[in-house]
């Protein structure tokens, strides 16, 4: 027999068998959520024209991201490489999986509990877009709806699954007390229900997944954002660079002197590449400043333009490590800019600000003395890829990035290191972020083999910097024997990176292998291993190689 009832809601009690339908029910309603906010995030910067985060995706991975402590950077930096982004995003997708789980759960052994939960993480979602620059009230909208409507099917889904595990109880008991059935015997009524309720959790997780991935692509899709550059074309400019065949070489393996643009590596803590429209961008220069002045891309690509050979590197970079590129960029002097709006005597620093918010705090003499320090517009001979800062970005010669490389730069504010600080500053980097001195091993890899020439040779190779220092010497040690000096390629800056050769003979069998370089003050690269917080990582590259 078939009995119904209302479903007691107050009931603490739940058979086993409900138990992970309520999990897929409370994943659910977070992916129906997630993508109910998404796509309606996307479709709000659109209408409203916001300049804030409303993505709750974006905004929690940005405070993730913000409260990182330099040692957390340093292992995901050294883990996963340019691929940071996406390990972020797969472990945010596996925790909040796994707390939908626990909540759908929670819902169903004590409702008014479970739907406080799920409520709550809706609360730091909201928090988390509220903290994001430039973000208003209006921006918590998409959140706010998405979270209200999760929570409302949650609830619907496990009442009637509460309904379900109430009426199959009942139909245990009066069957058992009737000798028609054990207790505990499946009701096919209640088991339909079950099914129902599963169909309909995956049914939200996959337009939750629709939504989602609608909004990501809603976010980028038809925004032109090279436009500007396209209708006003890279300006010729009034200094060229050229680069000699000497300064690159033909070992197979051997970094090529200019990087690839598809090549360069990416660390910043956008978690979706902004996309800026040239026509719109706009540069404010204020503080400590005569005259505050605003330029238009315009404006911009009416100057005299320069173009300089600059060698990037990341402070996250590790020893060895490829976090490090070299390229030809063309833009405008920033000394040229800040002279036009008069820096007063007191000023030790420029705060940076990008379009997301992020902020570095450069020393004002590197912005002002005679290195290339450019408001780039090119890279390459090409307008900037949106991933490396278009429309505009800075590079500065001599010191790392997260103190001087901002990209998709809207404000130069000038200041002082004692009123303000950069972005990673206070999360315990170094305040000024000058190159170390370091070279690294291109030839051989770790632990691989080498084949002798006819003569019984191997050729190592590699690359060494300190920019706007140079490279004078570099030296390798085999075996921990003496140091031999290396063939230098041509280097056509100081400012870029400069390739190394040597060619060995030894006998068959395993190696190692190390390299120091000397910049072109005198001072050698140190052995003494350091970590990159909080000023960049230290210590002779070392690797273990076979011949034959």
């Amino acid at each position: 027999m078939v009995l119904t009832r209302e479903p007691d809601t107050a009931s603490a009690a739940t058979p086993e068998r409900g138990t992970w339908v309520a999990a897929a029910v409370g994943v659910g309603a977070g992916a129906l959520t997630l993508g109910t906010a998404e796509l309606l995030a996307a479709a709000w910067v659109r209408l409203v024209g916001s300049a804030g985060v409303s993505s709750p995706l974006l905004a929690v991975g940005g405070a993730f991201v913000d409260l990182t402590p330099p040692w957390l950077k340093d292992f995901a930096v050294e883990t996963f490489g340019t691929a940071d982004k996406l390990a972020l995003g797969v472990g945010m997708a596996v925790v909040l999986i796994l707390l939908c789980a626990a909540i759908g759960v929670l819902t169903l052994r004590r409702r008014p509990w479970g739907t406080t939960a799920f409520t709550l993480v809706g609360v730091v979602g909201a928090v988390a877009v509220f903290s994001r620059p430039a973000t208003g009230v209006l921006d918590l909208v998409p959140t706010v709806v998405g979270v209200g409507l999760g929570a409302w099917l949650l609830g619907r889904l496990v009442d009637r699954l509460r309904a379900a595990d109430s009426v199959e109880a009942a139909w245990a008991q009066e069957a058992a007390s009737e000798g028609t059935g054990g207790s505990g015997e499946a009701n096919p009524v209640t088991g339909a229900t079950r099914r129902a309720v599963l169909v309909s959790a995956g049914g939200l997780t996959a337009l939750g997944a629709v939504g989602i991935l609608a909004g990501q692509a809603l976010a980028t899709v038809g925004r032109t954002v090279q436009r500007g550059a396209e209708a006003l074309g890279i300006p010729v400019p009034t200094r060229t660079v050229s680069v000699p065949e000497g300064a690159g070489s033909d070992v197979g393996g051997h970094s090529a002197y200019v990087t690839p643009n598809e090549d360069y590596y990416r660390i910043d803590t956008a978690l979706r590449v902004p996309r800026v429209d040239a026509a719109n961008w706009s540069l404010r220069v204020t503080g400590l400043v005569d005259e505050e002045i605003e330029i238009s891309y315009a404006d911009l690509m009416e100057e005299e333009h320069v173009e300089a050979l600059v060698t990037l590197t990341c402070v996250s970079n590790q020893v060895g490590g490829d976090l490090v590129g070299n390229a030809v960029w063309q833009g405008w002097p920033i000394r040229e800019l800040l002279a036009r709006a008069g820096v007063q005597p007191e000023a030790d620093m420029v705060l940076s600000r990008s379009t997301d918010g992020w902020t570095a705090g450069t020393p004002i003499e590197a912005l002002t003395d005679e290195r290339d320090a450019l408001l780039a517009v090119a890279m390459n001979g090409e307008p900037l890829p949106a991933e490396h800062g278009f429309p505009v970005r800075m590079v500065v010669p001599g010191l790392y990035g997260y103190v001087s490389a901002t990209k998709w730069v809207t404000e130069l504010k000038v200041t002082r290191f004692d009123a303000d600080e950069g972005y990673w500053t206070p999360r315990g980097w170094a305040e000024l972020g000058p190159i170390k001195t370091a070279s690294r091993i291109d030839v051989p890899r770790e632990g691989r083999g080498l084949a002798p020439d006819a003569d019984g040779a191997v050729v190592f190779a590699g690359v060494a910097w300190a920019q706007h220092r140079g490279i004078d010497r570099v030296e390798v040690q085999v075996d921990g024997g003496q140091w031999e000096e290396a063939s230098l390629m041509e280097e056509p800056s100081v400012d870029s990176w400069r390739l190394w050769t040597h060619r060995w003979v030894g006998e068959p069998g395993e190696h190692s292998l190390a390299v120091r370089a000397t910049d072109g003050t005198g001072e050698v690269q140190t052995d003494i291993s350091a970590p990159p917080a909080p000023d960049g990582a230290s210590g002779w590259h070392r690797v273990g190689f076979q011949i034959g």
